[in-house]
């Protein structure tokens, strides 16, 4: 099992800043691959941005050259150039190998214009 808390989220004027930040706990040493997932008002989850252990990272196009995913021993995702279609409820997620996924409860980030 792995548990997942999410923190950073919060409201910011077009073009701010904002760093989200994802607590990892429990299974750690299994863990294939973390993601930034988001889902807009209305709209479904979406993949943001994907850290591979010692493999290339995966950015999503509407975010690619402004947010930046990274990890130490907590999962991160800097947002620059905030936009207000950035603005929906973020989910840290991690697979296993097994495909097993973990998510944890999001974090709302706004975007006014």
């Amino acid at each position: 099992q792995v548990q997942l808390l999410e923190s950073g989220g919060g409201l910011v004027q077009l073009g701010g800043s904002l760093r989200l930040s994802c607590a990892v706990s429990g299974s750690v040493g299994n863990i294939y691959t973390m993601s930034w997932y988001r889902q807009p008002p209305g709209k479904e989850r979406e993949r943001v941005a994907t850290f591979f252990s010692g493999g290339p990272t995966y950015y999503a196009d509407s975010v690619k050259g402004r947010f930046t995913i990274y990890r130490d021993n907590m999962l991160y995702l800097q947002m620059n150039s905030l936009k207000p279609e950035d603005t929906a409820i973020y989910y840290c997620n991690c697979r296993l190998p097994s495909g097993t996924n973990f998510w944890g409860q999001g974090t709302q980030v706004t975007v006014s214009s």
